[in-house]
């Protein structure tokens, strides 16, 4: 397998098979983010990725997950996205899910039945990063997209069979705008009713436009406690069916995981008892990082 730098990828696709169709990001504008900074968007040539993939093979007894990298490789045109899952198809006839990262103008430029096509040859599951639901902080973050244009994508990839993994950043709109966070960012996930549903906590990276903000004092960082209050406000504002919410990377303070709407009373206990006992829960975090 041949790979161009950091190679980044969803947690629960620890175990696949990881391989390059785009390398960065198209976008590779958002404020917060500085996982392709260090590289040149392109595409790369079908026939490469097809001689990875024939490389895995090679080496690799059982595939049972691919994971098609780098940010965002739903760019791709149909055809080619088809033809690389029908050399997987070949390849792995044991794969049972192929995963993708999906920019949201990437998913409005496809049709639903075009992504249907792609679910009907393997793709299972795509990323889909919303971040906010605030059109301001969206705004603010240079996301490229509105709220609106947000939920049309996630509910395009939900219409076509693809189950959708969506996460939201907490912290994102600072002190300034915490509340408009948590309100919109809920009324967003709402509205699209993903399969699964991750929280991370915004982390700073020194070459990032979020972290010269911070540092010139134009954005304010929530403190632990208010990050808690603010993930509270959230989750009570849900209104969502059979979506798994997992808030256990390690990023965040307080570990969450259960199935909505059955388990919401006891995430929001949970989070009431972590900011009541504020201090050890900060301590298990650093110990932790």
């Amino acid at each position: 397998m041949r790979y161009e730098g950091t190679v980044y990828r969803p947690p629960s696709e620890a175990y696949s098979l990881i391989v390059q169709v785009t390398i960065g990001c198209s976008h590779n504008q958002c404020t917060f983010c500085s996982m392709y900074k260090d590289k040149k968007f392109r595409i790369r040539q079908i026939s490469e990725i097809i001689k990875d993939l024939e490389a895995a093979r090679v080496h690799y007894k059982s595939i049972k997950r691919v994971f098609l990298a780098d940010g965002n490789a739903l760019v791709l045109k149909i055809e080619d996205l088809k033809t690389i899952l029908k050399k997987i198809n070949e390849l792995f006839p044991e794969c049972e899910r192929v995963g993708i990262y999906s920019a949201p103008k990437d998913i409005l430029r496809k049709t639903v039945e075009e992504l249907k096509s792609l679910n009907e040859l393997g793709l299972g599951i795509a990323y889909l990063g919303i971040e906010s639901g605030s059109d301001e902080i969206l705004k603010s973050i240079k996301k490229g997209v509105t709220a609106e244009e947000m939920i049309e994508a996630g509910r395009k990839i939900i219409r076509s069979g693809i189950s959708l993994s969506t996460t939201i950043i907490s912290g994102l709109g600072g002190v300034e705008r915490w509340k408009e966070h948590a309100i919109e960012s809920a009324r967003v996930v709402n509205a699209i009713n993903p399969q699964y549903l991750g929280l991370l906590t915004l982390l700073l990276e020194e070459e990032t436009e979020l972290y010269r903000e911070v540092q010139d004092g134009t954005f304010q960082l929530l403190s632990p406690e208010e990050i808690m209050k603010e993930t509270h406000l959230f989750i009570q504002q849900l209104q969502v069916k059979d979506c798994m919410l997992r808030s256990n990377h390690p990023s965040n303070y307080v570990s969450l995981q259960g199935i909505l709407p059955q388990d919401q009373s006891k995430l929001l206990l949970h989070l009431e008892e972590a900011l009541e006992n504020g201090e050890r829960y900060r301590d298990e975090f650093f110990r932790r990082l």
